[in-house]
């Protein structure tokens, strides 16, 4: 995995709910497309509308072939309507990230 795609959403406050169901079922849709669900995250403390998901790929051709079988998945697509008909979510951004080596997914070493 050397590419991740980190979405930042702007989403209803009041409906965080609704926007945790939908990042649940990307659980399953997201890795059967063929990305890496790293973690959908949703506000815990502090600004309460702002939500993150992180989905990593071997490259942008890897996305691509993703995202083609993501438009013709059932419950991908439905997932999507979701979305557009609860209108939890107000704005979504998408970065692409590139891991520096030697830092990704270290295991934390006991602390005495």
């Amino acid at each position: 995995m050397n590419t991740v795609c980190f979405i930042r959403y702007q989403l209803d406050p009041f409906q965080i709910p609704a926007f945790a169901e939908y990042a649940a079922h990307w659980g399953e849709i997201i890795p059967r497309c063929g990305g890496h669900l790293i973690g959908y995250f949703v506000p815990s403390e502090g600004t309460n509308d702002i939500a993150w998901g992180l989905i990593g790929f071997d490259d942008l051709a890897a996305y691509e072939r993703y995202r083609a079988r993501l438009r013709a998945d059932e419950a991908g697509r439905a997932n999507f309507e979701r979305a557009r008909t609860q209108r939890f979510i107000l704005r979504e951004e998408r970065t692409w990230l590139a891991s520096v080596p030697g830092t990704f997914a270290r295991e934390r070493r006991a602390v005495p």
